[in-house]
């Protein structure tokens, strides 16, 4: 079925309406070696809300601060109507132990330069961005809370953390009354799907709606890599911003599985008159779990192609395809309980036996 920008979900268990695709502003800026000016930063922003679009996604840290001043900017005239995405915990000065982590000193100092640089009162949604092993989740939670009484931000999400820790961050929210997380933010694409383990199931289970970043797989999924990028020159460190290409390359990006795969989504492609970025983005955003996968762009072109994936209508032998060729296993216990003989057991079609 065709979406459009305006088909708008509700964000996990909350009434917060958003696009079926989020624009991700990392590109807006090009202090990182890459990504758009201003003036093609304006016109990705403008292009996306005259379609309909009002789910943005950002960091303080996004090209060293670019990513936030530019969208504030551009989301001035009409901010009521956007919904401004940001993240805390990444925001590190140098010489200051606390200037990083999910700790409350951390998130205020973080938040208030969100604010600054989105020049805004509030932020619709905030994530914990990367879990830190250190704070308890008591000092995250209740700082969260406190955010959303002071009305600093609406709503709470979290991303790059374990599920078993989500999962009590939620019971712990739902048990003291304090403000639950929304959403997930989290890896996911036909080349990554490790979070259908765990991730996506946990925030089903507990109302987070699924937000997946990299749908494109380091851009492996729109088919511009082949297996001459497999052993780039140099190594990760020797790479410079600037050679996107090289660089996904030597962060191993490039290998004989997810090339596989590509070349299922160029196939797939082909049979449907589309690009394999729009089939890649269409997998991922007709998941179960998924509410607005991050498409990222750098021209007006780019954000084009990506929005044509809301027209793409995949069949089933298409799905169970690229299904087939990106499977992976779900590991224990989930190989465990999805055994005949396991299954067996539980649906009670035999006397019954324990394992071992």
């Amino acid at each position: 079925m065709a979406l459009t920008l305006d088909t708008y979900r509700l964000l996990g268990r909350s009434g917060l309406r958003v696009s079926p695709l989020a624009l991700g502003t990392a590109t807006f800026g090009t202090e990182w070696g890459w990504g758009a000016e201003r003036d093609q930063a304006r016109k990705l922003f403008d292009r996306y809300t005259e379609l309909g679009g009002n789910f943005f996604d950002t960091a303080s840290t996004y090209t060293n601060g670019s990513s936030e001043r530019l969208l504030g900017e551009f989301a001035r005239t009409d901010r009521d109507k956007m919904v401004l995405a940001t993240k805390y915990s990444t925001l590190r000065q140098s010489g200051d132990p606390n200037s990083g982590g999910t700790h409350r000193k951390s998130m205020l100092a973080s938040v208030e330069a969100s604010l600054r640089q989105l020049n805004t009162d509030y932020i619709d949604l905030l994530y914990v961005n990367v879990w830190d092993f250190r704070t308890p989740v008591e000092e995250i939670l209740r700082g969260l809370d406190d955010l959303v009484r002071q009305g600093k931000t609406l709503y709470v999400a979290i991303s790059n953390a374990p599920a078993w820790q989500v999962s009590r961050m939620q019971a712990i929210a739902d048990l003291r009354g304090w403000s639950p997380l929304v959403a997930l933010e989290t890896e996911y694409s036909l080349i990554q799907r490790t979070t259908e383990r765990d991730l996506i199931p946990m925030a089903r289970e507990m109302g987070l709606g699924v937000v997946p970043y990299s749908p494109l797989g380091g851009g492996v999924l729109t088919g511009k890599y082949s297996r001459q990028d497999q052993n780039p020159v140099g190594s990760v460190a020797g790479e410079t911003a600037g050679n996107r290409k090289s660089l996904n390359a030597a962060l191993g990006w490039v290998t004989d599985r997810n090339l596989a795969i590509a070349e299922a989504v160029k196939e797939v492609a082909s049979e449907l008159g589309r690009t394999p970025a729009q089939v890649a983005l269409a997998w991922t955003l007709n998941a179960p779990g998924v509410t607005a996968p991050i498409i990222g762009a750098r021209t007006v072109a780019q954000l084009e192609d990506n929005l044509g994936a809301l027209q793409v209508d995949l069949t089933p032998s298409q799905l169970a395809r690229l299904d087939e060729v990106s499977a992976i296993s779900l590991g224990n216990p989930h190989d465990v309980l999805a055994s005949e003989h396991i299954r067996t057991i539980t649906t009670g079609d035999m006397k019954v036996e324990t394992l071992g």
